[in-house]
């Protein structure tokens, strides 16, 4: 029986729910928790090594592909700065590109998925995933709050770097130790979010990508597969619930 697809969007969080075919090798700008909510996912890597599980927690810019193998699953993304991203690093992301397993196999999927809609870790993950609290670097902190204040608009990166009294190589050195990702990358998978945001009023793939800065619907498409291995259309087609949380 097919599970309906569902989709939740907040500030630093994402929450997928439903049945996916296969995805390409490909590597998230976000850590993302991955839950077969009704049978075995299985991981994929570029040196051939396979990996079947119930739930698996995988860090940034770990390359990887994934086949749900048609079962109902969880996906929930992490953004690079989220308070929970942190303390993931400092916890069980220090060492491991990736957990297999971090939650028992789930027996009443629907309570799962209510704990997931919650977007609390402390409810989902064992306390030791979760190190000590780091603050980020004021100056990175303040230039996201910048680029999520300026959402589409085009900028100048030098000026970015500028605004918080860096060089730009060094703004770049920062954001990459700092975010755990290169700040072009972080600015591709925000734009995905922000393609996102535009479906959800009702905006067509084509007039998304253009408005969140995208040149055209192929650098979506490119964009799309390369962060999630999949054509934004195999995603979104056939969505029956997309929630934006503010």
């Amino acid at each position: 029986m097919t599970q309906e697809k569902r989709l939740w969007l907040a500030r630093d969080r994402a929450l997928f729910l439903g049945e996916l075919p296969p995805a390409r090798l490909h590597a998230h700008a976000a850590p993302v928790l991955l839950i077969g909510l009704s049978g075995p996912l299985t991981l994929h890597f570029p040196d051939g090594r396979r990996e079947t599980c119930h739930s698996a927690l995988v860090d940034a810019d770990v390359t990887h592909g994934l086949d749900s193998g048609g079962e109902y699953m969880a996906s929930l993304y992490l953004e690079p700065d989220a308070p929970e991203t942190r303390l993931l690093k400092a916890g069980w992301l220090h060492d491991r590109p990736v957990v297999f397993d971090p939650l028992p196999s789930p027996r009443r999927h629907r309570v799962l998925e209510r704990k997931l809609q919650s977007f609390d870790l402390s409810q989902l993950l064992p306390k030791s995933a979760l190190g000590q609290q780091t603050a980020l670097d004021k100056r990175i902190a303040c230039s996201l709050d910048y680029l999520r204040d300026v959402g589409d608009l085009p900028f100048d990166r030098a000026n970015l770097a500028g605004q918080v009294h860096l060089s730009e190589s060094r703004f770049n050195h920062l954001f990459r130790a700092e975010v755990g990702i290169s700040f072009r990358r972080y600015r591709s998978w925000s734009r995905l979010r922000s393609v996102l945001y535009h479906v959800a009023r009702d905006q067509s793939l084509t007039d998304a990508a253009l408005n969140a800065g995208l040149h055209d619907s192929a650098h979506l498409s490119r964009s799309f597969q390369n962060m999630i291995g999949l054509a934004p259309s195999r995603v979104l087609h056939g969505l029956q619930e997309f929630h934006v949380l503010r």
